[in-house]
């Protein structure tokens, strides 16, 4: 049995839940594999802190936890200080190179991207966590970069397909090009 979690994690207002939505959503429906999603806010909806914890899952899912996450996913310097501290030094650490300073002494593997500098360049900042999905696709194999982003696209409002699959490509290919590079 292989049981992957992921934790997500940001500010209210960056899509966070919804992000994790768009992974647990490609896992079950376009990839065939059990998940799970949890969420929880801070005590302010929008700018307070906000986590998703997915676990995907080749057998049903039991425990809906995330208690050793596979990777972390951090848009916002609350959530990197919160949730990378606990997790295994080994455990691969997605940043938004633009809002999130790492500690000197960090230990985790580091992916960084501009999520958020990239979907300002596309026209909507609202799509960073797109970018970030398609990031999460393309460092991690934990779920198909074509089921996400079928998740992306049945997921996202009407209208705002091509958008979302600019943001998806864009932050997928990014992946590709910095693990191509051999950086961290």
């Amino acid at each position: 049995m292989k049981r992957e979690e992921i934790i997500l994690g940001g500010f209210g207002g960056q899509g966070i839940i919804l992000a994790g939505s768009i992974v647990g959503k490609a896992a079950a429906i376009f990839n065939g594999q059990n998940s799970t999603l949890t969420q929880d806010y801070g005590p302010e909806a929008r700018g307070g802190a906000c986590r998703a914890q997915v676990v995907v899952s080749d057998s049903p899912v039991s425990y809906p936890y995330v208690e050793n996450p596979s990777v972390l996913v951090v848009m916002s310097q609350e959530a990197y200080e919160k949730y990378a501290a606990g997790a295994k030094q080994d455990v691969p650490l997605l940043i938004d190179e633009d809002l999130v300073k790492l500690k000197k002494d960090e230990k985790h593997p580091v992916f960084p991207i501009p999520a958020t500098r990239f979907a300002r360049e596309l026209g909507r900042e609202a799509v960073a966590n797109i970018v970030m999905v398609g990031f999460l696709a393309a460092i991690s194999s934990i779920v198909p970069a074509e089921a996400m982003k079928k998740s992306v696209l049945s997921s996202v409002p009407k209208g705002t397909e091509e958008l979302n699959t600019k943001a998806f490509e864009r932050g997928y290919n990014y992946g590709k090009e910095q693990l191509a590079a051999g950086k961290r």
